[in-house]
C-alpha cells in the first residue's frame, strides 16, 4: 500500500490506474484493483483519534469504539474497489454533512471539556472535504465508464440497546428512489436474510426498521449521481460483544466470505439493461 496525496489519488482515478493507497494524512484508505461498476465503502470503520484531542475528550476509548462500526471494512475487503475511513467518527463524522460533522455531544453525553479551537476544527474538516473530493471523482469515473454504479455502504449498529427484537440486517432506503430501485432493494434484502452465520446466529433482514438511510455518504452520492444506487447496509453487532469490545473473527469471516459471493450477484442484477 502506498501513501499518496489527495491529488495523486485523484490523478490515478482519472487515469484509470489500479492502485492501493492510504491518504497522506492517514485519514482513509482506497483500493482499486479494476474499475468495476460498484464500490464498497466503510465510512465508520475507523478508530484513530488525533492525539491533540485526547485530553479534551470526555468520552473513553471504549465509548468511542461502541459507537463506531468496527470490522466493517474487513467484511468487504476482498472487493475490487474499497474505500474506508481510518479516523473515528468522534473526530469528524464522514456520514454527516460538513456543518454537523464535528460533534458537540454524542449519544446524550457532552463530548468536549472545552470548545474546540478553529484550528482543530479545520484540521478535521479538511480531511472530510478531501474524502468527498475523492469519492466524487471516483463516482464520476465509474459512471463515465459504465453509465451507472452501485455503492454498498456498510455500517453496523448496537442491537442490545433496543427494547424490541431487531433484525440482523437493516437497509435504509428513505433517501433513494424506491420506485426506480425497489426491486433491487428487495432483492438485496432477501440475499442478506438468507445468509448462514456461525454460532447459531439467525440472519434476518428488514427495510427501514432500525435506521432509515439518512447518512450524508448516501445523500451526497444520490444527490450528485442520479445513475448511482447506494445501498445503506447495516449489520447488527452480532459479530462482537458490544459490552466487552471482543470481536468474533469467525462471524466477521463468515460475513466477508458470503459478501464475496453475494455482492457480485447483486451487481449483475443492477447492471441488467432494465434495472
Amino acid at each position: 500500500m502506498q501513501k499518496l496525496s489527495a491529488s495523486e489519488i485523484i490523478e490515478n482515478i482519472k487515469k484509470e490506474t489500479a492502485f492501493e493507497a492510504v491518504s497522506e494524512d492517514y485519514s482513509f484508505t482506497i483500493k482499486i484493483e479494476k474499475f468495476v461498476p460498484y464500490i464498497c465503502g466503510a465510512v465508520h470503520d475507523g478508530h484513530q483519534f488525533r492525539k491533540s484531542l485526547w485530553d479534551n475528550c470526555l468520552h473513553t476509548e471504549y465509548e468511542r469504539w461502541y459507537e463506531e462500526d468496527p470490522s466493517t471494512k474487513e467484511m468487504i475487503r476482498t472487493h475490487p474497489i474499497v474505500i474506508a475511513g481510518c479516523d473515528s467518527r468522534f473526530e469528524y463524522d464522514l456520514n454527516r454533512d460538513p456543518s454537523n460533522a464535528i460533534y458537540e455531544d454524542a449519544w446524550g453525553k457532552k463530548l468536549w471539556k472545552a470548545p474546540l479551537s478553529e484550528q482543530e476544527r479545520e484540521q478535521s474538516l479538511k480531511k472530510h472535504r478531501t474524502f468527498y473530493k475523492v469519492v466524487h471523482t471516483l463516482l464520476q469515473q465509474i459512471e463515465k465508464i459504465h453509465g451507472k454504479a452501485i455503492v454498498f455502504d456498510m455500517h453496523s449498529y448496537n442491537w442490545k440497546r433496543w427494547d424490541r427484537k431487531v433484525p440482523t440486517w437493516n437497509l435504509g432506503t428513505s433517501n433513494i428512489d424506491n420506485t426506480r430501485f425497489g426491486t433491487l432493494i428487495e432483492s438485496w434484502r432477501k440475499k442478506l436474510g438468507k445468509m448462514h452465520l456461525p454460532n447459531g446466529i439467525a440472519s434476518t433482514s428488514k427495510i427501514n426498521n432500525t435506521f432509515q438511510g439518512n447518512g450524508y455518504f448516501l445523500k451526497y452520492i444520490t444527490k450528485n449521481f442520479r445513475n448511482t444506487l447506494v445501498l445503506a447496509t447495516e449489520i447488527a453487532k452480532i459479530y462482537c460483544d458490544e459490552e466487552s469490545g471482543t470481536i468474533f473473527p469467525e462471524v466477521v469471516r463468515s460475513v466477508e466470505q458470503q459478501m464475496k459471493r453475494l455482492i457480485p450477484i447483486q451487481v449483475r442484477e443492477f447492471m441488467q439493461p432494465n434495472s
